[in-house]
């Protein structure tokens, strides 16, 4: 029994360790996936963040553009009819003078 001893006890834990060490291995792979997916989203969330930022620059200076271009043409048209009340006011009063 005891020549057998070393061979029982061999035969005991190499099993219980290769377990273990595909365990480890078949975790170490998860948690090295994990972090390279979480690396590459992080890359293409900010490439993202970063195209909708310069796209929403765009929009908002189109639209600043596209006020003052309103702005210009209210004023014109406003300063056209007032100029034509003013002289058909005008010229309403000179034949009654």
């Amino acid at each position: 029994m005891i020549e057998n001893f070393w061979a029982n006890a061999a035969y005991s834990l190499i099993p219980t360790i290769l377990l273990g060490l595909i365990f480890w291995l078949v975790m170490r792979s998860i948690f090295r996936a994990d972090r390279t997916e979480r690396t590459v989203y992080a890359e293409i969330e900010a490439e993202e963040r970063a195209r909708f930022a310069t796209e929403d620059a765009a929009v908002v200076s189109a639209a600043a553009e596209n006020a003052a271009t309103m702005n210009a043409a209210t004023e014109n048209a406003a300063t056209e009819n007032a100029a034509a009340l003013g002289s058909t006011a005008a010229g309403a009063r000179e034949p009654s003078a």
